[in-house]
C-alpha cells in the first residue's frame, strides 16, 4: 500500500448514500372501508415507518391493487388512494393525506381493481424529530360504489416507494 495521502483515503470511513430510497411492501394490508349516509366510503391502514429525523421528501411511486369481497360494496367500484403522513378524516384526501403520493382507482372487475399507479413529486421537509410519523395508506370507494351507510374491508397489495434525504436530528 502507498504512503501518505492514498493511505488515508483507503483508512477513512466509508460514506453513507445521501439519498435514500426506501421501498415498503404492502402485502394484505387491510384497510376498513365505511361510508356515512350517500357519501363516499374511506378508511385508512398503517403501511410502515419512518427513518427518525428532519426528511426531505423528494418523491414517491406507488403501485397498488385493492380487493373486496363485501356485499356492501359494488362489484364495479372506484376510487382513489393518497399515501400520506395523516389518516383521512372526511374522504378528501386533501394535504397531509395524499403528501407522498396519490393515484385514481378505474372500475374494478368482480371486486379486484386494476394496479394503479400513484405519484408526487412535491418536495416537502418532514419533521420526525421525534420517531412518531407513520406511513399512511387512505382509500376512498365513491359514493356509487359502496351502499348508504355500508362499510366493507380492503385488501391492498403492491408497494410503495419513497425517496428521502435525512437531513439530520436535534
Amino acid at each position: 500500500m502507498a504512503k501518505g495521502f492514498p493511505y488515508s483515503l483507503g483508512r477513512a470511513p466509508k460514506e453513507s448514500p445521501v439519498v435514500r430510497k426506501f421501498v415498503y411492501p404492502v402485502r394484505d394490508v387491510t384497510v376498513a372501508v365505511a361510508a356515512t349516509g350517500d357519501a363516499v366510503g374511506f378508511g385508512s391502514a398503517v403501511v410502515g415507518d419512518f427513518p427518525e429525523g428532519n426528511l426531505l421528501f423528494l418523491g414517491g411511486v406507488a403501485y397498488l391493487q385493492f380487493s373486496t369481497a363485501s356485499e356492501e360494496v359494488e362489484v364495479n367500484w372506484s376510487g382513489s388512494y393518497g399515501i400520506g403522513t395523516t389518516v383521512d378524516a372526511d374522504g378528501t384526501l386533501a394535504t397531509t393525506e395524499s403528501n407522498l403520493a396519490t393515484g385514481t382507482i378505474s372500475a374494478a372487475t368482480a371486486g379486484l381493481s386494476p394496479v394503479t399507479r400513484g405519484t408526487s413529486a412535491t418536495a416537502v421537509v418532514l419533521d420526525n424529530t421525534d420517531g412518531s410519523l407513520e406511513l399512511n395508506l387512505n382509500l376512498v370507494v365513491a359514493n356509487a360504489g359502496i351502499d348508504e351507510d355500508g362499510e366493507g374491508d380492503f385488501v391492498a397489495n403492491g408497494s410503495v416507494e419513497l425517496v428521502f434525504v435525512v437531513l439530520g436530528d436535534d
